[in-house]
């Protein structure tokens, strides 16, 4: 059983996204099909042979499940539209700390183009708040989907063609949070968060209380590897991003300047990387080749959410 301690406030970041997409790569032959498609495309766009065609900003209709079972895990409107907020300076790289990246590497860092807003109109088309609220009597959940259903004491998934779907709730064992990656199956799609790793004030508990976790995995969504390769700490692996450099493993913590591994000096690892583990202080920007990765997703698995956001015409016509 874990300890509260350990459920509610994690010292390491701990990211359940590479053991689920391990599960559905062991389990689903269409998984493995998808990513196969995906990664092409991620490789066309990667090497020119494909080129960003999108001229706007993509506003991404976005559905919260609050699962609870005490009224503390019960989340408020005010701490989730604080996350939101910390979405929209992330991924446009307005946020103030962005200043903090080395000299070496201002010149790497990217708008996403992609601002996140709650969901006005829900599947039935009926107005909502894009809030669902769910108590429960599950303890914890951990990275096995079972949040994601309503059977298992958590709450279904919205189409995850028209929305992302964020679920908020307690998770066990130290972890953070966990995305699955374009390309599974559409009840599981979205991101799972722990409620104590989610916006920047309520339940939110340092290190991990500016909204980094959720950016992090948003960022898995959109397919983004860890910057650190997952592969243990070795230098073999790759986040398939031509401009963060080489790391073994993840980072932790709040590192300084410069700190090389992998041969990769003088600048060393790109530790203040969304996609690294450092604490949510530590983190604060994106690269140009990681967005290209999120540009051929949205021209391939997520284009679909290209047009969620648009209302339809009087009469759905």
């Amino acid at each position: 059983m874990d300890t509260a301690d350990n459920v509610e406030t994690p010292a390491r970041r701990r990211c359940g996204s590479e053991d689920v997409h391990r599960r559905l790569l062991n389990e689903s032959l269409n998984y493995r099909l998808n990513r196969s498609a995906i990664e092409n495309l991620a490789f066309a766009f990667a090497t020119g042979e494909e080129q960003p065609t999108r001229a706007e900003v993509v506003t991404v209709p976005v559905v919260v499940h609050v699962v609870y079972a005490t009224d503390e895990q019960n989340v408020s409107e005010e701490q989730i539209d604080s996350q939101i907020a910390v979405l929209n300076e992330d991924f446009r790289a307005t946020n103030a700390d962005v200043k903090g990246v080395p000299p070496v590497w201002q010149g790497l860092v990217a708008d996403a183009r992609l601002e996140f807003r709650r969901a006005t109109v829900d599947p039935d088309g009926n107005p909502t708040t894009g809030v669902t609220r769910r108590q429960t009597d599950a303890g914890a959940f951990s990275d096995n989907d079972a949040v994601k259903f309503a059977a298992q004491g958590g709450t279904d998934a919205w189409p995850a063609d028209r929305y992302l779907n964020l679920w908020v709730c307690r998770l066990s064992g130290g972890l953070l949070g966990y995305a699955q990656f374009p390309g599974g199956p559409p009840a599981t799609d979205g991101v799972v968060i722990t409620y104590t790793g989610f916006g920047t004030i309520g339940t939110a508990a340092a290190p991990f209380d500016l909204g980094r976790t959720t950016t992090h995995e948003i960022g898995h969504w959109l397919n983004l590897f860890h910057i650190g390769g997952d592969d243990g700490t070795g230098c073999s692996g790759s986040d398939y991003v031509a401009d963060t450099p080489n790391q073994a493993g993840q980072n932790f913590g709040t590192p300084a300047f410069p700190s090389i591994t992998c041969n990769n000096g003088p600048n060393g690892d790109m530790f203040m990387n969304y996609m690294d583990y450092t604490d949510d202080v530590a983190m604060f920007m994106f690269t140009h080749g990681q967005i290209l990765r999120v540009e051929a997703c949205l021209a391939g698995p997520r284009q679909s959410l290209q047009t969620a956001a648009v209302p339809p015409a009087d009469g759905g016509a």
